[in-house]
């Protein structure tokens, strides 16, 4: 893995980046759609590609668990499995720890989950974690993590913080792909002593790039975007920022202002899937019956398949009668916004205006969300 910083926004710290990598180069910053289980649902390959994706993430603990990660690598890797030849991150599974917690054991060793589809048992420590995703054959493995849930009491936070240091040092020792580049993650839930404390200790032990985990994941957007502005400055300036599991548009924004390079979120196909359309003047939700007779674009000037082709009317049809080719069109239209939206703010920063087109956004997209 190679990282190049190439620009910097005198006005805050958001910066562009090229991130290169075994599968190709990415453009930083950049938003990564969420393919848990070796798709990213409802879209081909070459669709994501007309959308603009650079970059896919994967999830591991998913994957081990069906089809199994040894099923993937005799398919060629999951680039193969998956006919995506373009850069992949596979998370290890920490998230699971705070998603599933009704259905996983937790101890100093690992995660022992138990299958929500048929109770099979999977057992995730450092060891496993890596020995699937080396498997797995992705660009980008993340260490395993405890995420741990908002609220949190101190003790609980301080407790996932070494739990997460411990096995992230481990996961750098098992590691075992020269090619394939490892992710630390930092953790300490909403207390800026051990944010700073697990930054700190998670550079210590050294990777090729670093993620701020434990966010998103119930606190109030103030507590998160502290956060992450506490933490981004904290992390190396000569390494990947990732933040995980962010991904609504001005939340994005406002980390790309502190640094943040890469982010991932199901938002833009969970709310394509239900009929959400993202646009630079807010949402549109396209069941209302406001569009039965709306024959405009979902957004005008959007040269994506669902906007060239497909009137909000025809929209607002097909999720009403339950056609599939509904939540597929909004989910191409959500991800080749969010591309966009990613290159504007390359732009941006390039030219050294990324506060006011962060503004200037933020003013359009909340003007549109309060008129509706």
């Amino acid at each position: 893995m190679e990282f190049h910083v190439t620009g910097r926004d005198d006005g805050c710290r958001a910066r562009t980046g090229r991130l290169k990598l075994r599968s190709g180069t990415v453009q930083t910053p950049a938003f990564m759609p969420v393919g848990s289980r070796a798709t990213v649902r409802g879209l081909t390959p070459p669709q994501l590609r007309e959308c603009g994706v650079q970059m896919l993430l994967a999830n591991a603990y998913h994957l081990a668990l069906r089809p199994g990660a040894d099923v993937v690598a005799e398919a060629g890797g999951l680039h193969a499995f998956m006919a995506w030849d373009g850069p992949i991150l596979t998370d290890s599974g920490g998230y699971q720890v705070f998603s599933l917690a009704a259905h996983r054991e937790l101890t100093d060793e690992g995660v022992r989950f138990r299958s929500p589809v048929d109770g099979a048992e999977l057992f995730l420590g450092p060891r496993e974690c890596m020995m699937a995703q080396n498997l797995l054959g992705a660009d980008v493995a993340m260490v395993l993590d405890q995420c741990p849930p908002y609220p949190c009491e101190r003790h609980l936070a301080e407790a996932a913080v070494e739990r997460t240091l411990r096995w992230s040092a481990a996961c750098k020792d098992c590691h075992a792909r020269e090619d394939q580049a490892l992710f630390g993650i930092v953790q300490g839930s909403v207390f800026d002593d051990l944010r700073r404390g697990s930054a700190r200790r998670t550079v210590e032990i050294g990777f090729d790039g670093y993620a701020i985990g434990g966010v998103s994941v119930g606190e109030e957007e103030r507590l998160r975007r502290h956060v992450v502005a506490l933490t981004a400055p904290l992390l190396p300036a000569d390494r990947p920022r990732y933040l995980m599991g962010v991904g609504f548009p001005l939340d994005v924004l406002a980390a790309v202002a502190d640094g943040v390079d890469l982010f991932d979120c199901v938002a833009p196909t969970r709310m394509g899937r239900n009929a959400t359309a993202f646009t630079p003047h807010g949402r549109l939700r396209l069941r209302n019956s406001a569009f039965r007779h709306d024959q405009e674009p979902v957004q005008e000037g959007c040269g994506c398949l669902c906007c060239r082709l497909y009137s909000r009317a025809a929209l607002n049809h097909f999720f009403r009668v339950g056609e599939m080719l509904g939540p597929i069109l909004l989910s191409i239209h959500n991800l080749a916004f969010y591309a966009r939206l990613m290159a504007h703010a390359r732009d941006a920063i390039s030219h050294n205006r990324y506060p006011r087109f962060r503004g200037e956004f933020a003013a359009g997209y909340m003007t549109g969300e309060k008129e509706r």
